[in-house]
């Protein structure tokens, strides 16, 4: 069966860090990929370079479409609910996804907090109707930076093999030439692969990335 993957991504690049060996081997399975980028800054250049490095890392990742939703990248919690609601609907409505992606609700950025409890509202049994699966994923300074509490803590419960898709995710990442950092920060091509190779080595396989599991529908 081929699946419809739906991925809310804050801002650009969140997609590659959090899961972009997973996007890169589903769509390599011939699943459909599409990504959902919420935000973008307010200097159109800028924009536009930021755009067109996501468009080149997801065509080597496979991804088949992007949504740019433009909304206000830091302002996110001055755009209203209602507002917010319609343009992620409008998102579900059209790819109909059976597996989505969303952020960790414990990250520190308020916009991912926003996107993914607005993802949460959209992603409803009684919307999202073919769904089955949910997953959240982590994000290289923003999962790791929080308040480390009970209810900011990420504890993953899935990971996807990346062991051959590792390559694939670096060489995505690298489009985004706006947005890498040297070593030691986080994003960096360095954090990223170490990243991996310890989420792997926790499960016995050489990289992964991991997920927590939000919703899971099993239909025998």
């Amino acid at each position: 069966m081929q699946e419809r993957i739906l991925v809310f991504a804050p801002h650009n690049d969140d997609e590659l860090i959090g899961l972009g060996g997973t996007l890169a081997k589903l769509a390599k399975r011939g699943n459909q990929v599409t990504v959902c980028e919420v935000t973008a800054g307010y200097n159109p250049d800028r924009v536009a370079r930021i755009q067109g490095e996501a468009k080149k890392a997801h065509r080597i990742l496979g991804v088949g479409k992007q949504y740019f939703l433009n909304l206000p990248v830091v302002k996110l919690g001055e755009v209203s609910q209602m507002e917010l609601t319609k343009r992620f609907a409008e998102a579900v409505a059209e790819v109909r996804p059976t597996i989505a992606f969303i952020p960790h609700i414990g990250d520190m950025h308020t916009d991912h907090r926003i996107t993914a409890d607005t993802a949460m509202v959209v992603l409803r049994p009684y919307e999202a109707k073919d769904l089955h699966t949910i997953y959240a994923y982590e994000t290289l300074s923003e999962t790791e930076w929080n308040m480390p509490t009970v209810t900011n803590a990420f504890m993953p419960d899935t990971w996807f093999d990346i062991t051959d898709t590792l390559d694939t995710k670096l060489r995505a990442m690298k489009c985004y030439e706006t947005q890498l950092n040297a070593f030691p920060h986080p994003r960096s091509l360095e954090a990223i692969k170490a990243l991996a190779r310890y989420r792997g080595s926790t499960v016995g396989c050489e990289a992964a990335e991991a997920f927590c599991t939000i919703r899971r529908i099993v239909r025998m």
